[in-house]
Parts: structure tokens; sequence; C-alpha cells
């Protein structure tokens, strides 16, 4: 092992809206750890929960949840993992293996799960410290830049559109089509879906289409329900932008047994009418990225199926600019910090 620098450069949070860049000791994994020396992040709006101050943290914080790098220490009670090896850190920091939720192996409600950049630093930096059973093992197909914004942005809408009772044939619309929803609407076409992208305004149209939707509906022009019915109403709605209204605008859009998933977070109500839903059985969930398996099989599914997230890099050093950048919505659609 070559001997290690005493110090790493990170982007950390120091007040609301405030990110600096500054020079951190370098520390060894714990128990059950590893360290890993970054070689890219993705810019996730979710950083914004960090950087914003809206999960109650103890500032400075260092950023950052869609982090691939090599391992270059390991800690004790680590098994499976090995230096060297390159992997990835995602939203969620890793379970607890003894909780009620664990043992049901239900991972992603793990009670004692922290989140990546929100309760530790994440991946904003040279180095990060990691749970060891959060890891996520990144194939030899895919570059580290390719591969960072596939775990969250990527495991979020994979593990939705998997878990979901759609089959093949089935119509399923994609709301969004920004960070999520331009690579939901690349596994909903891989899947074998008749895919529905929805976007605001007509000039979304041409991207929906070359990455594989079968139809777009412009939401400024038309209502999502009514287009979604002359469609024959959707089997399943992924609702990737955030807020309340669009998700209700989609329930009158569903087929009966229709479900819609809710990916974006939002302190917007969702407000429907109960006979929107009593009548043809319709539902509304949420969910939360997915579990490290799934998230092993979102890299493979990727690499095999040419799913791929369309990334611009940015050096570390300009993480406010691309964090700035990302919250205007000028990203397209993912900006990717390279150490």
């Amino acid at each position: 092992m070559s001997s290690h620098p005493i110090t790493y450069t990170a982007v950390q949070a120091i007040a609301p809206g405030q990110l600096e860049l500054t020079q951190k000791p370098i520390s060894a994994p714990g128990t059950g750890q590893v360290r890993i020396r970054v070689q890219a992040c993705g810019v996730c709006h979710s950083d914004a929960a960090t950087v914003e101050g809206a999960f109650p943290i103890a500032w400075p914080r260092v950023p950052g949840h869609e982090a691939v790098g090599v391992i270059d220490a390991i800690g004790s009670n680590v098994e499976g993992w090995a230096p060297g090896q390159r992997v990835g850190v995602g939203f969620l920091g890793g379970s607890c293996g003894h909780c009620g939720e664990c043992r049901r192996g239900d991972l992603v409600n793990c009670r004692n799960q922290e989140f990546t950049g929100i309760h530790h630093d994440g991946g904003y930096a040279q180095y990060m410290i990691a749970r060891a059973s959060g890891l996520v093992s990144i194939p030899d197909s895919l570059s580290s830049e390719e591969a960072a914004p596939l775990l969250c942005a990527g495991l979020t809408t994979f593990s939705a559109l998997r878990n979901s009772q759609a089959r093949a044939g089935d119509l399923v619309a994609i709301i969004g089509i920004g960070g999520l929803g331009h690579l939901a609407v690349q596994f909903a076409r891989r899947m074998g879906f008749e895919v529905v992208a929805i976007g605001r305004g007509p000039d979304k149209g041409g991207l929906a289409t070359k990455l594989g939707a079968h139809h777009y509906i412009d939401s400024s022009a038309v209502a999502i329900a009514t287009a979604l019915q002359e469609l024959g109403g959707a089997h399943l709605v992924v609702a990737t932008a955030s807020g309340g209204t669009v998700v209700a605008e989609a329930v009158k859009g569903l087929r009966p047994r229709g479900r819609i998933i809710a990916l974006g977070a939002s302190s917007e109500p969702v407000q429907v009418a109960t006979s929107d839903l009593l009548f043809g059985g319709r539902s509304i969930e949420g969910a939360l990225t997915g579990d490290p398996a799934t998230a092993d099989t979102t890299l493979r599914f990727s690499s095999l199926a040419g799913v791929a997230a369309m990334i611009e890099t940015i050096p570390l050093e300009r993480a406010p600019e691309a964090y700035r950048r990302m919250m205007a919505g000028e990203a397209r659609f993912r900006i990717v910090l390279t150490m």
C-alpha cells in the first residue's frame, strides 16, 4: 500500500445554502466500515436535504450519495469486500442487520439506517467512510462517472418499475423527464412496457422519443388524465417530478387496478377524491430507492441493456456551482463531480 496523504479535499455544507471547499483529516474505517477513495459523485436533488438543512443535521456536513470509488482500507468485521475493489454508495448508508425490519429482510426500511451525506459525510470528497452493508458492486463495463447517477436516480426508478405489478406490454407512464425521469423512460422501454413520457412543454417530445418513449404528453397543453385515458388508461404511473398536484391529476388517468408510484419528494399534499380510488381499486404508493442487491442489478441491467444517464462532469472543486445549476434545473440531466 502506498503511503496516504494526511488530509483530503472535500466540499461541505456549513450553513443553509452555503458550501465551502475544505481540507479534512483522513480517518481509519471503524468496525463494519470501509474507506473509499472517491472517483466520482453524482449531484442529486436530495442533496438539498443537507445543503438547505431540510433534515435536522449537524453542520459541517459533506453531501453526496451517488459516490463511486475504490476501497483503500477495511475496518474489522468486514467480509466479502477487498481493498482495490470498486464500489458505490447510495442514499441508504447500510442496514444494521438486527432491527425488526432487517430481520424480515426489509433492508430499505432498516430502523438504524443512516442516510449518506446527511447523517454522515458523503461523496463530495476525495475520501469517505462507508458502512460495508450498504456497498454496491460496480461492474467493469461501467466507468465510475457512468455508474454514479445509477446509484440513486437509476436505482430508485429501476427498483420502482421492477417491483411494480406492471407486466410486459402494459401502458406505463413516466411523469417528469429530469434526472430520474430520463432514466425511468429508458428502463421502462427496455422492460417491455408501452411507455408514455409526460413533461411540460412541447420541446421535450423529441428527447422523450430518443430515450425510448412510444408516446409523449405535453402536460401544459392537455390534461394528463384525459391523454392517458385516450391511450386506454395507464396500468402504472411513475411520478418522478416532485409535487402533489401532478400525482393527483394522474389518478384519473389510471385504468382499474392501476397504481401510481410517487418518487419525487415534496411537502405538497396529494389531494385525491376517495371515489377516484374506490371505483376501480386504484392506489397511490411511495418508494424509497432500493436495497444493495437491487442496486447491483440496476448497474448490471443498465450495462446489458444500454441504459445510460446523460451526464456532464465537473471537477470536485466546482461542486458549489454544480449544486446551484442542479437546483436551478439547468443540469442536462445529471452532473457528476470527478475527483
